[in-house]
């Protein structure tokens, strides 16, 4: 198993808005799902998670429905669906690449214009998902779409900040460019969402993430802010190796957002 534990791209400003989707995230969960516990955690999952066939009205097998249909689309699980999740490890995975990516991508367009430019990731994820099976009614939870949408910002932004992996098997870290470590990541998800195709079971909403991963790398070219986005010296390609020693230490929070 390989995941991030931290990049080389210093913060500019406080990010409020990361910081904030971490917590309503976080209070979901204590709050909404009763910190992963049955009945609570089912009836989270079933009340505010994302029914594919519910919203688009398609047949399904009735002998397969993990939660009741009443025929109503509930609409307003394309955004609630984003701050629910299945377990302890799919929540802490999650906000765990949100605090990595958040903070930068923010820093490239300010608060309001990212918090837009999440639930709007978050959407794009959901519609993958929904169009790869319409008449899907397993429930689809997480904010890894919406997060998705984080790393293809972050990809577009930074492409060659170092991004530190850790390798469960020989218990090691090294550093690679972010292009390689989340072209990586797309490749599997690529590669999970074709394997899942048919399934009629639970699993991996592979192309919610694939689907939010593109929405975030076509939205960030209208939400970022250039004045903002100068501030960072480790944007585009201009990095060719790893930062200076002394990345971190850069005039931070001295300016307000524009």
């Amino acid at each position: 198993m390989i995941f991030p534990i931290r990049d080389e791209n210093p913060q500019i400003q406080v990010p409020y808005v990361t910081y904030a989707l971490i917590a309503l995230n976080v209070l979901a969960w204590l709050a909404l799902q009763r910190l992963g516990v049955e009945p609570g955690l089912s009836q989270s999952v079933c009340t505010f998670g994302l029914i594919p066939a519910d919203l688009t009205g398609a047949e399904f097998n009735p002998s397969r429905m993990m939660c009741e249909i009443d025929g109503q689309p509930d609409w307003y699980t394309l955004i609630s669906a984003m701050f629910m999740h299945g377990s302890w490890m799919h929540l802490i995975g999650n906000m765990w690449f949100l605090w990595i990516f958040g903070n930068n991508v923010e820093d490239a367009m300010g608060p309001i214009r990212f918090a837009i430019f999440y639930l709007l990731s978050g959407l794009g994820a959901a519609l993958a998902q929904i169009l790869a099976d319409a008449g899907s009614i397993i429930p689809m939870v997480g904010a890894s779409g919406a997060i998705g949408g984080v790393m293809g910002a972050y990809i577009v932004l930074y492409p060659r900040v170092h991004v530190h992996m850790f390798v469960m098997v020989i218990f090691r870290s090294f550093a690679v460019p972010a292009y390689l470590m989340l072209g990586y990541w797309v490749i599997v998800q690529v590669m999970g969402g074709y394997s899942s195709l048919g399934e009629t079971g639970g699993g991996v909403a592979f192309w919610a993430h694939i689907g939010g991963f593109l929405a975030g790398m076509a939205l960030i070219f209208v939400f970022k802010n250039e004045t903002l986005l100068a501030k960072h010296q480790y944007r585009g390609w201009k990095q060719k190796q790893h930062a200076d020693p002394k990345w971190k230490k850069v005039p931070t929070r001295n300016q307000r957002w524009q």
